[in-house]
C-alpha cells in the first residue's frame, strides 16, 4: 500500500505544473532573521510572510496584518488576519510577531535587522490578533520596519541556539510554497501550500536548478529548460535569435541601482564647484550607456530611484557641453598649459566599471583633462582606497531602495571611518532636511523634504551620477497572468498559470 501511495504521489508531481528557475549560489541559512545573502532571500520569499508588503506600485499594504494604523506619530497599531496558518497547521497569532521581534533584539543573535528596530520602544500584545508598537520618537520608516518576515514561536521557542538550529535547513512558514528539501549545491524544490491564506498558488511546484556558472543558465534558457531568467545587454543584443524571442517575453525596467563617479571633496582639486561642473559637462552619459549596455539603460539624474516618493522629476537630464566645460575649467585656473588632472580608482570583478573609467578618460581628454586610472582587486580596493578615503575619485555604485534613507550617504555626521559618506559631503541645509525627514511620518510631507534633498545634492555635484542599467528578464510566453510592474514581475506569482 505504501509503495502504491509513493507511485501515485510521484505520478502527480510528474504531471504537476512546474515553474523552472535557476540559482547560482547556495543559500546560507533559510531563516529570514539571520540570513543576509541574496540566495537565501530568494528562497525565503516563497516560505515566509511579513506583517506588511509592497504592492505592484511600491505602496505599503497589509500582508499578515489585516489592517494597520498610525494612531499618532509614535503609536502604530496592527490588526492581524485570523485565517493564517503555519505550514504545519498551527494558527498564526500575535505571539509569533512578539517572538520574532524579541529574537531579533536578542544580544546572542547576530542579525543586521537590529538596526531597523533602533527606535522601537516596545512591541505589546493586546490580544491574539492585535499588537501595539510604540516608537521612542516619530520615525519615517515606522511602517518599513515591519517588512521583516515572521518566524514561528511554537517551533523555535525551545531552541537554545537559533544560529545553528535545524530549522535553518527545514523551515515552516506561512508563505505560498513549502520547502520540500534543501541540500548544498543541489536543486531546491518548493511545493504549493494547499492552505495558503491568499489562496493556493496556481503553479504546483517551483524547481530551482543549481547552476554555479551564470552562462549555464543562459544556455538552459536557450534550450527552453528554464521558464525565467535574466539576460545581460550583450546577450539580448547579440546572442539570441528569433526562435528565442518567440519562446520568451522580454521585460525591461530600470534596475534598482546606479553607478557614479565620486569626488574626494576634502582634496583641494575638487573644492571648486566649477571644476566639478566642468567634469560633469565633459561626460557624455548616453554614450556610456550605448557602449556599456548597448543602449539598455538610462541616464541617472540623482541619488533616488525614479518613480519613488524621493525622486525629483524637475531635475534636468545632464547633457554634454564641451565648450562650456572648457570655459569653466579656465575660470577655475586650468588651460592647455596647466591642465586639470586626477585619478579614478576602481576595481576588478567585471569589466563594466573599468570600461566606464576608460570611456570617461577618453571623453574628458576632449576638454583638456588628463585622467589616470587605477584598478585594484575588490577587497584591496575597499580596504586601502575606499574606506580610508585615499582617493581622488572613485567609480562605484549603490543599490536603490523604495524607501531611501539619506543619512548614511549624505549627512555630514556619516563622514567618518566606517561610514558611507565616502566623499566627505557636508551641507548644513541637507543635514537639517535629513533630520527633519527622519521624524516625518506623513508621506506627502516626507516626499517634499526628500525632493529638496535630491535637488540640493545634484546642484552640489559631490558625485557625477552616471547611469542606471536596465534589468532584463525573460519569461516563458506560455505562462499566463505575468504582469510587469514598478517593483518587478513576481508580485502576483500565485496567480500565474503554466499550462
Amino acid at each position: 500500500m505504501k509503495f502504491l501511495i509513493t507511485i501515485f504521489f510521484s505520478i502527480n508531481l510528474l504531471f504537476a505544473s512546474t515553474l523552472e528557475l535557476s540559482i547560482t549560489s547556495n543559500p546560507s541559512k533559510l531563516n529570514p532573521i539571520i540570513s543576509s545573502d541574496s540566495a537565501s532571500s530568494e528562497i525565503e520569499q516563497w516560505i515566509f510572510n511579513s506583517l506588511l508588503k509592497y504592492d505592484k506600485d511600491g505602496n505599503i499594504i497589509p500582508d499578515l496584518a489585516q489592517s494597520f494604523k498610525l494612531e499618532s506619530e509614535t503609536l502604530l497599531k496592527f490588526k492581524l488576519r485570523k485565517d493564517v496558518k503555519w505550514q504545519d497547521g498551527k494558527n498564526f497569532t500575535a505571539d509569533d510577531v512578539i517572538f520574532t521581534y524579541e529574537k531579533i533584539m536578542d544580544k546572542n543573535i547576530y542579525t543586521n535587522l537590529k538596526s531597523y528596530f533602533k527606535l522601537v520602544e516596545s512591541v505589546k500584545k493586546i490580544d491574539d490578533y492585535n499588537i501595539e508598537v510604540t516608537y521612542k520618537k516619530p520615525y519615517f520608516k515606522a511602517l518599513e520596519t515591519w517588512l521583516i518576515q515572521i518566524i514561528p514561536k511554537h517551533i523555535l521557542e525551545k531552541e537554545k541556539d537559533l544560529m545553528t538550529s535545524s530549522f535553518n535547513r527545514k523551515q515552516i512558514g506561512t508563505g505560498p510554497y513549502t520547502l520540500k528539501e534543501f541540500k548544498n549545491s543541489s536543486d531546491i524544490e518548493l511545493l504549493a501550500n494547499e492552505s495558503y491564506f491568499e489562496g493556493r498558488p496556481k503553479i504546483d511546484r517551483i524547481l530551482y536548478k543549481f547552476f554555479p556558472d551564470s552562462n549555464t543558465s543562459f544556455l538552459m534558457l536557450k534550450r527552453k529548460k528554464l521558464d525565467m531568467g535574466g539576460l545581460t545587454p550583450i546577450q539580448i543584443d547579440r546572442q539570441i535569435d528569433d526562435k528565442f524571442r518567440k519562446n520568451y517575453k522580454i521585460i525591461e525596467r530600470p534596475a534598482f541601482s546606479y553607478d557614479y563617479l565620486g569626488f574626494n571633496l576634502k582634496n583641494d582639486k575638487f573644492k571648486n564647484i566649477k571644476v566639478r561642473q566642468a567634469l560633469s559637462l565633459g561626460i557624455d552619459r548616453q554614450e556610456l550607456i550605448d557602449i556599456l549596455f548597448f543602449g539598455h539603460g538610462e541616464i541617472c539624474t540623482g541619488p533616488f530611484r525614479p518613480g519613488s516618493y524621493a525622486y525629483n522629476d524637475t531635475i534636468k537630464t545632464p547633457k554634454r557641453d564641451k565648450e562650456k566645460a572648457k570655459n569653466l575649467l579656465k575660470e577655475a585656473g586650468y588651460d592647455e598649459s596647466n591642465p586639470f588632472s586626477f585619478e579614478i580608482a576602481t576595481s576588478t570583478g567585471g569589466d563594466r566599471r573599468i570600461n566606464a573609467a576608460q570611456i570617461i578618460q577618453y571623453q574628458l581628454a576632449q576638454i583638456g583633462v588628463k585622467v589616470k586610472i587605477r584598478v585594484m582587486e575588490w577587497q584591496a580596493y575597499l580596504n586601502t582606497i575606499v574606506h580610508p578615503r585615499k582617493f581622488e575619485a572613485v567609480l562605484l555604485g549603490w543599490t536603490q531602495v523604495l524607501t531611501p534613507d539619506a543619512y548614511p550617504l549624505w549627512h555630514s555626521k556619516a563622514d567618518k571611518l566606517g561610514g558611507f559618506n565616502l566623499v566627505g559631503y557636508h551641507n548644513k541645509k541637507v543635514d537639517e532636511l535629513i533630520e527633519k525627514g527622519a521624524s516625518t511620518v506623513d508621506r506627502k510631507k516626507l516626499s517634499l523634504i526628500y525632493q529638496e534633498i535630491n535637488k540640493i545634492i545634484v546642484e552640489d555635484l559631490p558625485y557625477l551620477f552616471l547611469y542606471i542599467p536596465n534589468s532584463i528578464t525573460v519569461v516563458n510566453k506560455k505562462i499566463k497572468n505575468v504582469k510587469p510592474s514598478f517593483i518587478g514581475i513576481m508580485h502576483n506569482q500565485k496567480d500565474w498559470i503554466k499550462p
